[in-house]
């Protein structure tokens, strides 16, 4: 039902300086493969084989991470190394890939719009890379597209955080419709842990509907400074119904380093087995 998933990639990873200076974040392996795939095998598992990237400057490794190395594939035919492109090659051969630059960061909700010439007027998913997802049962993504198809609406992905760190994200308030599904009554993006509605965090999984992007358009600077999807979303919820989905699976933040290891250590295990 939803075919296309979009890929805010523009950002500078200034966390993970000086590795982040020619490289791209979104390139940066988890054990043997990029942050990026492990998302965008996550969209193909939910249907979205249509697959938008925000890029920006210096981020030229992506796109050709997504195409074929005619030099390497004839290095490595006909020997035992061969197999390990098989995940990339089905990712090509299944996915249409479409590449746009954000120009200036002004936050993710700029970033999103930035997107809607690669998305047009229907449903999307929206993946933040930095968020490594491991679903229990179906992906992330695909446990959010189920969803959709019950509700039509747009739905935010959110997992409980500590009190002491809800700054660190948008925060939801709402109320619980049916087992780990609420209809947002109050989204506030960052708030400190006194003002924080309640400590369901927003992660990097969305589905949205078309006129997020009419919304955006329309909504100003917010916290730093930024057009916050927090925001778009509020406003939305006002409008419409805007769900908040507590996801079966784990999370790692590898837009930290410390995250970013633990996930290393997580599906190094994994890949061992």
């Amino acid at each position: 039902m939803i075919r296309k998933c979009l890929f805010p990639a523009a950002g500078y990873g200034t966390r993970f300086l000086p590795a982040t200076k020619a490289m791209p974040k979104e390139v940066m392996p988890i054990v043997n493969k990029p942050l990026i795939e492990y998302g965008v095998e996550e969209a193909m598992a939910a249907g979205m084989n249509n697959i938008g990237i925000i890029t920006g400057r210096g981020k030229r490794a992506i796109e050709d991470h997504f195409d074929t190395s005619y030099e390497l594939e004839h290095q490595i035919s006909g020997t035992s190394k061969e197999s390990m492109l098989d995940g990339i090659r089905h990712i090509i051969n299944n996915c249409c890939f479409s590449y746009t630059r954000q120009i200036e960061m002004k936050g993710l909700g700029h970033a999103i719009l930035t997107g809607e010439a690669l998305i047009g007027r229907e449903p999307f998913g929206v993946v933040l890379a930095d968020d490594l997802c491991e679903g229990e049962g179906d992906p992330v993504l695909a446990q959010m597209a189920k969803l959709y198809e019950k509700h039509r609406c747009s739905i935010v992905a959110i997992e409980e955080v500590p009190m002491e760190e809800t700054n660190k994200y948008g925060v939801i308030a709402g109320n619980e419709i049916e087992e780990d599904v609420f209809m947002i009554t109050n989204m506030v993006e960052k708030p400190d842990p006194k003002d924080a509605p309640s400590n369901l965090a927003i992660i990097g999984r969305y589905i949205l509907t078309p006129d997020i992007f009419d919304i955006i358009r329309e909504t100003p600077p917010g916290k730093g400074g930024e057009i916050q999807i927090t925001d778009a979303l509020m406003e939305q919820a006002k409008r419409n119904m805007v769900l908040a989905y507590k996801f079966k699976g784990r999370r790692f933040d590898c837009g930290s380093v410390e995250g970013f290891v633990e996930a290393t250590n997580y599906f190094y295990e994994k890949y061992k087995a």
